[in-house]
């Protein structure tokens, strides 16, 4: 019975791993994606149309949960719509981390 008892407590310690990052071929296609789909939306460049820019510049003062929420879940009365069927929650996370590093250009 111990043993039990200080197996969960053992395991209400330990973090839950975080999701791997996307593979390298699947990288690729979330950076065409971003420069297709969002692009059409926030520029081609990321520097803004009907969307707002997506630059480093841009996003610095925004909390990253926030931006990866918005990515995943869209923006309800806004032209931003929900991704998460086609991108899973750490995909977006993945895509917020290389817009504040000033996005990739497709390979």
């Amino acid at each position: 019975m111990r043993l039990l008892i200080a197996l969960g407590l053992f395991l209400v310690g330990t973090p839950v791993p975080a999701e791997p990052l996307p593979s390298a071929a699947r990288q690729r296609e979330l950076v065409h994606l971003v420069r297709q789909d969002c692009g059409s939306c926030h520029g081609m460049t990321l520097q803004g149309g009907l969307g707002p820019s997506l630059t480093p510049e841009a996003l610095r003062d925004k909390p990253v949960d926030s931006l990866v929420a918005t990515i995943h879940g869209g923006r309800p009365g806004t032209p931003m719509p929900p991704w998460h069927r086609f991108l899973s929650e750490a995909e977006a996370r993945w895509i917020v981390e290389q817009l504040l590093a000033g996005f990739p250009e497709e390979r």
